[in-house]
């Protein structure tokens, strides 16, 4: 059984800066894109960045310039640099995961204070 653990989140003040990290364990597997969505209250679930096994990436168009999504392969773990965090970057941000299917996060919440 594969799981994603993710850790990071908080409570910070406009301007400022969290990272976010999503590590997956369990069995032997292979691992194609990594990713990050969020969901805002009230709000779908919208996708925020990802990083393919080859380190193709993109970006949210609100968040380009301040966030960058890193991963490391050997350790299937996947990193979200968030700088000058704005409020409505507030949500619950979820790693995936694609494998044969895709797998989830429990979830991190992100709160930006104005």
């Amino acid at each position: 059984q594969v799981q994603l653990v993710e850790s990071g989140g908080g409570l910070v003040q406009a301007g400022g800066s969290l990272r976010l990290s999503c590590a997956a364990s369990g069995r032997a597997f292979r691992i194609d894109d990594m990713g990050w969505y969020r969901q805002a209250p009230g709000k779908q679930r919208e996708l925020v960045a990802y990083r393919s096994v080859g380190g193709i990436t993109k970006y949210a168009d609100d968040v380009k310039g301040r966030f960058t999504i890193s991963r490391d392969n050997p350790s299937n773990t996947v990193y979200l640099r968030m700088n000058s965090l704005k409020p409505e970057d507030t949500g619950v941000y979820y790693c995936y995961a694609d494998t044969l299917q895709r797998l989830w996060g429990q979830g991190t919440q992100v709160t930006v204070s104005p």
